[in-house]
């Protein structure tokens, strides 16, 4: 399933998501060379969060726990990227306009360090590098499907069918499938655990529930979901 975009207007213009995709970009321009191979693999290594590094089970090559930040900003090849921040977009710029644009920025790296930390619960000696934005996107889900859950999402089943479903279909779907994946790999060698970090999703999400109320701004999602539109000075003071 893959979402083309949501019939839930805002308030506020989503600079803050907007930067973020920008962050995104810049990033795999400089650090992963666009991913050329070689410069794609150190980014990776340097950059990305390595469980055993975190936990103290291996020598520590990379940033160590810094990377639960940095890894936000790396991604694994284009599909990943693009994928990544079409989500972000359809999604973020409803949760940011929810709340006004800095504590959406602090909401984004609270729920992506959250994913980063649940991934590292479940593999803790795993060697392998996790990069991606998709734990934060996974809390700005869970905050959407809990604060806006009728709203319509229209989304492409490829290669033909379109479909325009609830949001709680589209993510309660999405968010089973993770907890499934995850689910099904336990027990399993962290070598045939496969290339997605399913647990980080699952945390992000579960992080998205749980925060989304410290960080809101009730009189702008109650407008949003009456579909009324506040006054410009009334909005003013709620941008950040």
């Amino acid at each position: 399933m893959i979402p083309i975009n949501d019939e839930n207007p805002t308030e506020l213009t989503p600079w803050m998501t907007v930067l973020l995709i920008i962050a995104n970009l810049v990033s795999w321009y400089l650090f992963q060379g666009l991913g050329e191979m070689q410069r794609l693999e150190a980014s990776v290594y340097v950059f990305g969060t390595v469980p055993c590094e975190v936990t103290s089970a291996c020598p520590v090559q990379g940033l160590g726990a810094e990377a639960l930040l940095t890894s936000m900003f790396m991604h694994g090849g284009w599909g990943h990227l693009l994928g990544n921040m079409l989500f972000l977009w359809v999604f973020g710029n409803n949760i940011e306009d929810s709340m006004g644009h800095l504590r959406f920025l602090l909401f984004y790296l609270a729920t992506g360090i959250a994913a980063g930390l649940a991934h590292i619960w479940f593999s803790p000696l795993s060697n392998v590098p996790a990069v991606g934005a998709s734990g934060a996107i996974s809390g700005i889900m869970g905050a959407y499907i809990l604060l806006y859950p009728r709203a319509r999402v229209r989304t492409w089943f490829p290669p033909f069918f379109f479909f325009r479903l609830p949001a709680v279909v589209f993510l309660g779907v999405w968010f089973a499938l993770q907890l499934f994946g995850g689910l099904s790999s336990l027990g399993l060698p962290e070598t045939q655990q496969g290339g997605v970090a399913v647990w980080a999703h699952v945390g992000g999400f579960v992080a998205g529930l749980l925060l989304i109320k410290a960080f809101d701004r009730p009189r702008l999602v109650q407008a949003k979901r009456n579909h009324v539109q506040l006054r410009r000075d009334e909005v003013a003071p709620l941008r950040w």
